[in-house]
């Protein structure tokens, strides 16, 4: 996606989950893979594979990528829901690690746990291609309004 494409985009909301992948290019997510699946106000769900370029010198995937994954996912999901009205911003990354991984296909998905008017709560739950919960957080985001 073009700088230009990006900047006519109004809303997360009216991007399809391949858009939100394209428009997510030459980010950090990018980065790591992420790749969306899925993406509304209610759910956010993306996936990505699991390289040694995400590794850590022990041979597992980095916590960072956990806290990555897990931060843009509830920040995509507050984003749509928020959507106009402004822009949303994490303030707090709660990332808990349960399970090593060294290769594999990782899915990660963001629910809403509460939505206010000036600050909203999310959770995301990694799993592996088993089902496995590897790692889970939750990502409180504020919001902040549109200048008028």
């Amino acid at each position: 996606m073009t700088e230009n494409d990006r900047s006519q985009v109004r809303s997360l909301a009216d991007l399809t989950p391949e858009q939100m992948t394209r428009f997510s290019e030459g980010s950090f997510s990018d980065l790591i893979g992420l790749k969306y699946t899925e993406v509304s106000a209610e759910r956010v769900v993306g996936e990505w594979v699991v390289s040694p370029q995400l590794h850590q010198p022990a041979g597992i995937v980095n916590g960072g990528v956990y806290c990555t994954v897990i931060e843009t996912l509830a920040s995509v999901g507050g984003g749509v829901w928020y959507g106009e009205r402004g822009s949303v911003v994490g303030v707090n990354n709660n990332t808990d690690f349960l399970r090593a991984v060294r290769e594999g296909v990782l899915h990660g998905t963001a629910t809403p746990v509460h939505r206010g008017r000036l600050q909203q709560l999310w959770q995301v739950t990694i799993t592996d291609e088993q089902e496995r919960v590897i790692a889970r957080g939750q990502v409180r985001l504020q919001n902040l309004p549109a200048a008028d």
